[in-house]
């Protein structure tokens, strides 16, 4: 991989970062296991390994292993998703004391920054925009709206889960 192109690289990881980052701030201001550096990590990691996956077809075409490699890149998406899922997996607690499940809104939110990251490293870049922004519209906003119809219409049917 050329210079260039590694700067390229560099510049989506930022990109990445940020992105996640800004999702990240969301779950630290509502108090979760998994704030803003762990999403920054996870989005950037994954926009990081897709570029790898790039960059390794890359040097055995040129050194001339090309026709023994079956290049999936699903593969890639795959390793993440299984990866991001014992991430998350470490950020939901079963809290038997008042009988009810936390952190599977900061487990499908790390899972969700993985994807931005991969659509960064795919240069979907106003696809993963669009999506860090959808993922604050429903960690936040559908949260007041949740409590609007506690409020209005009883109780949640989350025995008042406060996960959001």
């Amino acid at each position: 991989m050329s210079a260039d192109n590694q700067l390229t690289v560099l510049l989506e990881i930022i990109i990445s970062t940020i992105l996640g980052g800004i999702i990240g701030i969301e779950r630290e201001l509502a108090q979760k296991p998994a704030g803003m550096r762990t999403h920054m990590l996870v989005a950037g990691a994954t926009t990081f390994l897709v570029a790898m996956g790039d960059a390794l077809m890359e040097s055995y075409a040129i050194i001339g292993y090309k026709e023994y490699l079956g290049a999936d890149p699903f593969r890639i998406m795959g390793a993440i998703v299984v990866g991001l899922s014992f991430v998350g997996g470490g950020a939901i607690i079963q809290n038997t004391k008042e009988d009810r499940v936390e952190g599977l809104t900061t487990a499908s939110s790390l899972l969700f920054v993985g994807s931005i990251g991969i659509g960064v490293g795919l240069e979907q870049y106003y696809l993963s925009a669009g999506s860090t922004l959808l993922v604050l519209l429903i960690n936040r906003g559908l949260f007041y709206f949740e409590e609007w119809l506690i409020r209005n219409y009883g109780k949640s049917s989350k025995k008042e889960n406060k996960e959001h």
